[in-house]
């Protein structure tokens, strides 16, 4: 990265009496431990120093490419342009193949920092392989030592496997608004259960809340998670906080510059894809483009956002936010239709899982809630096509729904008036029962937040139980935009932007952590014998303790079976 001027312009009115904390509530028995030093025993760290910047590779992370079973890219930056980027890579026993690396750029379009990254696809790779690589360029200064790790391949048949996943990973330098040391524990974590690859559910650093230093975040965060993500493949989501104003059209150049993900035939590369591993199919969606509310980054104000001068970018107003529901003009969801009644044709496929950074069941009190946006355009869609597993982020917590398909109408009350409203609350299936641990999910999906990867917030607090057993869940159902600030200790001319506008009671939600907000999911997929049972098995630790003091330490908080026939 180049740097240029850094604007010190504040975001958000922390010059305008609304609190830092404020906005952040507003925008959005077994067990292992690990020991401190255990990022002794993983890959080397890449790391460029800033006070000579060039070629050397740093932030390497690993992504499938079109085809899991052949095809992986490595991907870096550096903190200069790289003359001859390229990677170096062969099987435990086989011939080394060089591919070079393409270079993508952009400006920030705060700072004006330009930030240089690399990916280079390697293919013709042999399944369910083992494979060692190197990452280096001829302006590398650590060219005598180049940066390597190493990675698998998936299998090409049914074959047993394991994933990890969880979302809302910040950094852990504590310099950054929402990052804590836990972040690094996190990453760690990953590690420590070896999957094949890990899903990362979107809001990856929180770059959009630290303006000034957007570009710095991410190099944060790329460095953190690189001791995992050079070792197998992070797949991530887009969240709220990766759109970032004056950075492309839907402020998502620093995501789409970092990541090459599977194509999906579409105008919006990058954006949303999907791949298939053993008898799965994984989709992966930007829920952003179908949410009613509006959660990236705003202007609190009084002040504008000043973005540097070399931008050429003007001051963005206070109470400005960048609200991107609708930008595909509904290609993501015919997108969706399309890939998911292709699944359903596929005999080889048993699973399928979704991901998505919000939530469209989440019974969170302090943090977001769930959004009738994502009920009214995907749950239909995973009802018709038998989607089994959704896994998401945003709330800061654990929860984990019942099965359900279909939706009660007209279940919800506005929470200003107590009217009648019309949240399309969804049913749980009829068999569901409070306790168990095992679920067919032909019969329905299963929604899991998973948004305790390592950010600083608070856990967040669930829904009053209302009398009859279950939480009280807050649902936006109509388009959410900054308001100007009515309290009494407001400043003039600053903006707050108004929680969920409807509440239910959520008698879909099965399981809570109300313990902690931090953990990790793991699951072992079990294609099963022709003829019988097919398997999911999650197992979610959590991390008691790490909302008042990181920790490495994680432990069993439960054991949940997903079964059905196999296809």
């Amino acid at each position: 990265m180049t740097k240029k001027n850094i604007p010190e312009a504040p975001f958000a009115g922390t010059a305008s009496g609304v609190s830092r904390r404020g906005f952040l509530k507003l925008a959005g028995a077994s067990g292992f431990a690990g020991a401190a030093g255990a990022a002794a025993a993983l890959s080397g760290v890449a790391r460029a120093d800033t006070a000579t910047p060039d070629g050397t590779p740093e932030q390497i992370h690993l992504t499938w490419g079109a085809d899991p079973t052949s095809e992986v890219v490595v991907s870096w930056a550096s903190l200069a342009a790289a003359t001859h980027p390229r990677v170096t890579y062969s099987p435990e026993r086989g011939r080394r193949e060089r591919v070079d690396a393409i270079q993508r750029t952009y400006t920030d379009g705060l700072t004006g920092v330009v930030v240089f990254t690399y990916h280079a696809r390697l293919t013709g790779l042999h399944a369910d392989t083992s494979y060692r690589y190197e990452v280096t360029a001829d302006n590398d200064s650590h060219a005598g030592n180049p940066f390597s790790a190493g990675f698998r391949t998936a299998p090409r048949s049914r074959k047993a496997f394991r994933f990890t996943s969880y979302g809302d990973l910040a950094t852990p330098n504590t310099g950054w608004v929402l990052s804590s040391p836990q972040s690094r524990f996190a990453v760690e974590a990953v590690e420590r259960f070896q999957p094949l690859f890990h899903l990362l559910n979107g809001d990856l650093c929180y770059a959009n809340l630290n303006p000034a230093h957007q570009t710095e975040v991410w190099r944060d965060f790329a460095n953190n998670s690189q001791t995992s993500a050079s070792n197998r493949p992070w797949m991530p989501c887009p969240g709220n906080h990766e759109i970032e104003f004056d950075n492309g059209p839907q402020g998502l150049n620093s995501y789409l510059a970092r990541y090459t993900l599977p194509d999906n035939g579409t105008p919006y590369a990058g954006r949303w894809y999907s791949f298939r591993v053993s008898n799965v199919l994984f989709v992966s969606l930007d829920a952003d483009d179908v949410v009613y509310q509006d959660a990236a980054a705003f202007v609190a104000g009084p002040a504008p956002l000043v973005p540097a001068a070399s931008t050429g970018n003007a001051p963005v107003a206070a109470g400005s936010s960048f609200y991107v529901r609708g930008y595909s003009n509904g290609e993501q969801t015919r997108w969706l239709e399309k890939t998911l009644h292709h699944a359903s044709h596929d005999d080889d496929i048993d699973w399928i899982v979704v991901q998505m950074h919000q939530d469209a069941l989440s019974s969170s009190k302090t943090g977001n809630g769930s959004d009738k946006g994502i009920r009214e355009a995907w749950l239909p869609l995973f009802d018709r096509y038998g989607v089994d597993l959704v896994v998401c982020g945003h709330d800061h917590d654990y929860e984990r729904s019942y099965p359900v398909r279909g939706c009660n109408h007209h279940a919800g009350v506005d929470a200003k008036t107590g009217e009648p409203v019309d949240t399309l609350q969804p049913k749980p299936v009829p068999h569901a029962q409070a306790g168990a641990n095992t679920f067919d999910t032909s019969h329905g999906t299963i929604h899991l937040i998973l948004g305790g990867g390592g950010t600083s917030a608070p856990l967040d607090v669930y829904g009053v139980d209302t009398g009859n057993g279950n939480p009280q869940a807050q649902i936006f159902t109509k388009p959410n935009r900054p308001v100007p600030n009515t309290a009494p200790n407001a400043a003039a001319g600053s903006y707050v932007r108004p929680g969920a506008d409807a509440l239910e009671d959520a008698i879909w939600s099965a399981q809570r952590d109300t313990g902690t907000g931090y953990g990790i999911a793991v699951f072992d997929v079990d294609p099963g014998e022709h003829g019988g049972k097919t398997t999911i098995t999650m197992n979610y630790y959590h991390a008691p303790g790490a909302d008042q003091t990181p920790t490495p330490n994680y432990e069993l908080f439960e054991t949940v079976t997903l079964t059905k026939s196999r296809g």
